[in-house]
């Protein structure tokens, strides 16, 4: 007997930005997509924080630079008060400083502003599954901030990862998500899973961004 027929999830995402001529439009071409619901648009991090405590929500799509609670402090909140709900940064700032600030308060991507409707909505997709999206010019930034820094600060990589750890380590720092890396290694994404718990236990790290970065720093991406 065949599995019945189940509705896809229609996502309820959140856009934030404080200039209306960006958050109205956005919001509005977000709305054509089948599987995406635009529950609240935001122009400052303390209207975010009061959409997600008045309703459920999937994403919120964060401008980094907002009056009265920017980006970087609500998305802080957000990961600390509200961790089930996923954080992309949309935004026009690509420099190092602010990439980090978003990745270590929690943002589970960082897209700039360049990206089309398309990979905007592929990533509010991706966070939602809870897997990292990287704009290529922020995995850029990253791999020349880690190049640049002495390899002891690097941090080596501990001796009893498995090969099957490291491999799904190289996939990670590749920018590929759960579901890509399970299909590279035809392994299912719950073993992915499983693999990626591991290794960041093993290793000591962080997130998804900080993966990126051993990884690279490691020779392996």
């Amino acid at each position: 007997m065949s599995e019945p027929y189940a509705e896809p999830k229609t996502l309820r995402v959140v856009v934030a930005d404080d200039q209306a001529a960006v958050r109205e439009p956005l919001a509005a071409v977000l709305g054509l997509s089948e599987d995406i619901e635009v529950v609240a648009a935001a122009a400052d991090g303390n209207a975010v924080l009061t959409a997600v405590a008045a309703e459920p929500v999937d994403v919120v799509l964060m401008d980094l630079r907002m009056p009265v609670l920017d980006g970087i402090e609500a998305t802080r909140r957000l990961s600390g008060e509200h961790p089930e709900v996923a954080v992309v940064v949309l935004t026009t700032f690509a420099d190092d400083e602010s990439i980090l600030a978003a990745l270590s308060a929690g943002a589970r991507g960082y897209l700039t502003k360049n990206a089309g409707r398309q990979d905007i909505v592929r990533g509010i997709r991706a966070a939602a599954a809870g897997q990292s999206v990287l704009d290529r010019e922020v995995q850029d930034r990253l791999l020349a901030t880690v190049r640049a820094e002495p390899t002891a600060a690097r941090g080596a990589l501990p001796a009893d990862l498995t090969p099957r750890e490291r491999e799904v380590l190289a996939a990670i720092g590749q920018g590929l998500p759960n579901r890509a890396i399970a299909e590279k290694l035809f392994i299912s994404e719950a073993t992915v899973k499983t693999h990626i718990n591991n290794l960041f236990a093993k290793a000591d790290i962080r997130d998804r961004a900080d993966a990126v970065r051993r990884a690279i720093a490691a020779g392996l991406a």
